[in-house]
């Protein structure tokens, strides 16, 4: 039998995971990486750049009003953001197809490794400096027509594998 919605107890437990958004601009993007945040127990997010930002009512439909509860930043530089996290200790992890990008399963994490995923747009994905300073790239093979896939949609994939490596696997 379905469990109905009113039977969810929500936890204020959050993971050492955070996004870095970069130049999203769509609204169904910014508001998915709010609900998958929540949903996922992401501790943080940081849009820079041309991303839109909340209060946006297209964003708080999308995310169904879960930009109120995840803790988000808005920053102009998504370099200095990065450099920010990582003197902060986190491991930069950007989800991006590059020619020297691993495939998502085969990225090795730590237990409670502290991460960065970083998200770029769906046209222009992110920028060659802020890939050049990152620790890893990944990408999520494609076997498909279409070689990438929406952005929230990928970044669930990633958050998901990422967060069942830091469980699981309790190291390598």
């Amino acid at each position: 039998m379905q469990i109905d919605h009113s039977s969810h107890q929500p936890t204020a437990s959050t993971h050492p995971l955070c996004f870095l958004a970069t130049n999203i601009g769509t609204p169904s993007n910014v508001g998915g990486l709010f609900r998958i945040a929540d949903a996922l127990g992401v501790e943080k997010i940081y849009l820079t750049g041309e991303s839109l930002v909340p209060p946006n009512s297209k964003i708080r439909k999308i995310s169904r009003s879960t930009e109120k509860y995840v803790p988000y930043e808005y920053r102009q530089s998504a370099l200095d953001t990065a450099q920010m996290l990582r003197d902060r200790g986190y491991r930069l992890i950007c989800l991006e197809i590059a020619s020297n990008s691993i495939e998502l399963r085969q990225l090795p994490i730590l237990h409670n490794e502290k991460v960065c995923l970083i998200l770029g747009s769906e046209k222009d994905g992110v920028g060659t400096a802020l890939l050049k300073m990152v620790d890893t790239i990944v990408h999520i093979p494609m076997l498909g027509v279409n070689s990438s896939m929406n952005v929230a949609s990928a970044c669930a994939i990633a958050t998901y594998v990422i967060l069942d490596k830091m469980a699981m696997r309790g190291g390598q």
